[in-house]
């Protein structure tokens, strides 16, 4: 029998704190969120059954006190928390303070988020798995001269990257001696900076790669199963931008063997709740290795529950609660789906670009979705991450997909911010992503056109 939470707190905001509070009130759960008096007029703080306002200062603290937040929980009623994702999503710490608690965490075990967590103790238990990884297992690296000797083996270029990171921070590209000395003492501050953490490693380089991810569930009689996948190749600074399920122009044997990879990875852990396994496929050889594990739901779910009819929210309390999902799922996907991130953000530089809505009009139509985190009259603050809504567009083919996105891009309405919304337009409307042909330089190469058409008009 399906079981889930009585009542759930969401330690998270925005976007994702709506989204699953949706979710859950859909299921009868009492819903219990938590903000910051920045926060306060966000739509997710009215739409819980309770809302608890957080102390702590800068406003993101508030959201980074495990503490503070379990102690609420409880006091509140709440059985269950859900994470989201950022914040404390992948920390095994708060993940273990719940438990302890009582509570019901609805993620993977503390013990497994702190192993993926770890890129580099990652790539050894998946290693160990037989799933495909750059270079050999090895340990962190202590100093740039054991970076260097890496870097030989492996042949230059490489990517430096912090065993802790995430989101892109840190990495950098090196191509010779000389610059990974440089590359190894900035991603190992940044690092520490970032993560608390200055272990760091080398992969080798691809220059034309694909970033593909399978979507996995893990229950609590072992099975995984797996839904689709999604690529995510169209980045801005090593984050995403625009993603897409299932991946253009994907050979099915390929496709099997990421499947059977994302599937061995969350074996080797014992991995349960929703997770995702992610890859970088070289797109000149046909190979791929693994990257990393994200041991919670992705800002990018959308697009496999549009091609997969499922609600992976619902999923994840149902497996935290009674081990198992509420009914067969299958790993058939149907039509194609495509996901835009609206941030409000300057649109050449990607540089943050908080402010005042005066003015928001959601787009509407077959096969749109919107999942947003403000409202007419909220602010974006700087003191979090600039998304402000994932557009996405769900049809029988990639091509209805892409110009349903296009479409509902124009029409959305965002009065008083500054936004990415023309530049994905522009990616949109590109030869490369129409195309479906397309690596993780795609953003780049646009770039780098406007500025030579801008070169030549002046």
């Amino acid at each position: 029998m399906t079981a889930f939470p009585e009542s759930l707190l969401v330690a998270n905001r925005g976007e994702i704190a709506r989204r699953v509070i949706r979710t859950a009130n859909k299921l009868g759960v009492r819903t219990l969120a938590v903000y910051h008096e920045v926060d306060a007029h966000l739509p997710y703080v009215y739409e819980a059954s309770q809302a608890v306002q957080l102390d702590g200062d800068p406003p993101v603290n508030a959201y980074l006190d495990g503490e503070q937040i379990v102690r609420i929980a409880k006091e509140a009623g709440a059985t269950a928390v859900h994470p989201g994702y950022g914040f404390l999503a992948e920390n095994a710490e708060f993940a273990r303070a719940v438990t302890q608690a009582g509570l019901t965490w609805v993620g993977p075990a503390a013990e497994v988020i702190d192993v993926m967590g770890d890129k580099v103790e990652s790539r050894r238990v998946v290693a160990a798995a037989g799933v495909p990884i750059s270079g050999d297992v090895g340990a962190a690296l202590a100093t740039g001269e054991e970076a260097i000797q890496e870097s030989r083996r492996l042949g230059y270029p490489v990517m430096m990257k912090a065993s802790a990171g995430g989101g892109g921070i840190g990495m950098a590209v090196a191509h010779d001696d000389e610059s990974l000395r440089k590359a190894f003492e900035k991603t190992r501050s940044m690092a520490l900076r970032s993560f608390g953490s200055d272990r760091v490693f080398v992969e080798r380089y691809v220059s034309s790669a694909r970033h593909v991810e399978v979507q996995i569930l893990g229950l609590d009689d072992g099975t995984i199963v797996t839904l689709g996948e999604r690529d995510c190749s169209t980045q801005r600074r090593h984050q995403k931008l625009i993603e897409e399920s299932p991946a253009p122009h994907l050979d099915p044997k390929l496709r099997q063997r990421l499947h059977d990879s994302a599937v061995a990875a969350a074996q080797a852990v014992g991995y349960r709740n929703a997770g995702t396994v992610e890859f970088l496929l070289d797109t000149a050889t046909g190979d791929f290795v693994f990257l990393e594990m994200n041991t919670r739901i992705q800002v990018e779910h959308p697009i496999t529950e549009l091609t997969h009819d499922v609600d992976l929210v619902e999923q994840q309390l149902s497996i935290a609660e009674s081990g198992r999902t509420t009914h067969d799922l299958t790993p058939e996907s149907r039509g194609h789906a495509i996901e835009l991130r609206i941030c409000a953000e300057d649109p050449v530089r990607f540089f943050p670009r908080p402010g005042q809505i005066t003015e928001w009009q959601e787009p509407t139509g077959d096969g749109i979705r919107v999942d947003s985190g403000y409202a007419v009259g909220g602010e974006v603050t700087p003191h979090f991450d600039s998304l402000v809504a994932k557009v996405c567009a769900h049809g029988a083919t990639r091509e209805e997909a892409r110009t349903r996105a296009l479409a509902a891009c124009k029409e959305f309405v965002i009065g008083g911010l500054v936004t990415n919304r023309e530049f994905l337009i522009e990616v949109l409307e590109s030869d490369d992503f129409i195309s479906g042909h397309y690596d993780t330089g795609v953003v780049e190469r646009i770039q780098q056109r406007r500025k030579s058409t801008a070169r030549r008009s002046a």
